[in-house]
């Protein structure tokens, strides 16, 4: 296997020029592939032409294009059958350019979690994480792992050490964080889908703020072998990915081998407009579009009050915060300041405090299963806001954000973020409902693609 080259945010070689993307979704690439009518290299020589493409050149930590290529050749030897989801006996990721958060492991690379600190501590993974090992065994091309929020543990996709994240084509956006890069990737055309995590909004901010769709899975699906906790209570993998269409061929790399058959949901309950006093009225209008399309589905629409769910953020910030200063104890002074004062609050909660914060956590679920098992499905933004701009004092961003993402990060429940006008929505289901949300998720896509005008001739 050719050696891996760490190759530094700001290094522009000849990998970085930027191309205009080709429509770039699952769907078109795979049967392309399957059909014989591209071949992987050919895709991955067109997604490392366009890899860090944004501003600060950082959509990417680590990548070395030697060994994209060396990938790309090995799948293209996968033998062809008949079946699967294209009809060449391959899996859906097969041949396809995928981008991996910074947070897990792939062997001969170092995994720095969005500080130089870990990178330098751990050195070079021995061994792929479980999730590296599943792309790779169903044929994907691992484009490179991709730029964070330090640890996970933000929402803007701001770094003080590998730059802050902006949107490729949107200078002076930030993409939102944690999983900054992955949608970065999507923006650029560097990957197809990009693999991202969901602690408080990780997934769903990016795709919101960017103008892509999301899939945050329910807790407990895939394996964390060889992945970066931020707060175990509370993460989950999950995509981010640019066609609704797209979300069920890229759910089951984190299904369970033996799925319960689910009945396909006929009704939904939009939030009430009282929760949203600090939303941008743009974003509200995508709110309501986004219900009267679900509607356009034959899915029977309500509403749902959440003044209870006012205290969300004060059982979620303490609980992960209690979590991550243990993952990082004893390394709390290595982190920018922001963070290091919220792993020592973390740090100084009591045994007795983290107990009583753990019954409000039952009792909020328990509440949250009752609204789920009366609606079906919630419907809610993503985030408040439609942009997050490059240099702009984000100290309240954090808070306002998560207002909006906590109730479903302490539900552990799966998320499909629907991209609107303006924003992204979130649409949640009960935990395990991964199956028929993306499904539906999928027939929304649909919809909307056969609504949209042709393009002119």
């Amino acid at each position: 296997m050719p050696a891996r080259v760490s190759h530094p945010a700001t290094a522009i070689s000849t990998y970085n020029r930027c191309m205009t993307a080709l429509p770039w979704t699952l769907r078109s690439h795979r049967a392309a592939l399957a059909q014989g009518r591209v071949r992987p290299s050919e895709l991955g020589e067109q997604a490392l032409a366009r890899a860090n493409c944004n501003a600060g050149r950082n959509t990417y930590l680590w990548r070395d294009p030697a060994w994209t290529k060396a990938e790309a050749e090995r799948v293209a030897l996968m033998p062809k059958a008949e079946g699967g989801p294209f009809g060449d006996g391959r899996d859906a990721l097969w041949g396809l350019p995928i981008s991996v958060k910074d947070c897990f492991d792939l062997a001969g690379a170092p995994t720095t979690c969005g500080v130089q600190f870990y990178g330098d501590l751990r050195g070079t993974a021995m061994r792929d994480s479980w999730l590296v090992e599943s792309l790779r065994a169903a044929g994907a091309v691992i484009t490179g792992k991709t730029h964070l929020h330090p640890l996970a543990y933000g929402i803007t996709g701001e770094n003080p050490e590998f730059g802050d994240c902006e949107q490729p084509g949107n200078s002076g956006a930030l993409t939102g964080g944690s999983s900054s890069g992955a949608a970065a990737s999507v923006l650029e055309g560097s990957a197809v889908a990009a693999i991202g995590t969901d602690t408080g909004g990780s997934i769903r901010a990016p795709a919101s703020l960017c103008g892509l769709a999301g899939y945050r899975a329910s807790l407990g699906r895939g394996d964390w072998r060889g992945g970066a906790h931020l707060a175990q209570s509370f993460d989950t993998m999950g995509w981010i990915f640019g066609d609704l269409e797209d979300a069920p061929l890229l759910g089951h790399l984190f299904a369970p081998k033996h799925v319960e058959l689910r009945a396909p949901f006929t009704r939904f309950a939009v939030i009430d407009d009282s929760f949203l006093y600090d939303c941008e009225p743009e974003i509200v209008e995508s709110l309501h579009a986004a219900a009267a399309e679900l509607e356009a589905l034959g899915l029977r629409k309500s509403h749902f009050e959440p003044a209870w769910w006012a205290g969300s953020l004060e059982i979620f910030a303490p609980i992960q915060a209690w979590e991550a200063a243990r993952i990082h104890a004893g390394h709390h002074d290595r982190f920018q300041l922001a963070i290091r004062e919220r792993l020592e609050w973390g740090s100084q909660i009591t045994e007795t405090e983290i107990l009583a914060l753990r019954q409000r956590h039952a009792d909020f679920n328990s509440q949250i299963g009752e609204l789920f098992a009366t609606h079906e499905l919630l419907l809610m933004p993503a985030t408040p806001v439609s942009r997050l701009a490059v240099g702009v004092d984000h100290s309240r961003t954090r808070a306002r954000l998560l207002r909006y993402t906590t109730p479903f990060s302490l539900a552990g429940v799966p998320v499909v973020t629907i991209p609107g006008k303006s924003g992204g929505m979130q649409l949640a289901a009960a935990r395990g409902n991964d199956g028929p949300l993306l499904k539906l998720a999928a027939r929304l896509g649909a919809r909307r693609m056969n609504a949209a005008p042709a393009p002119a001739a």
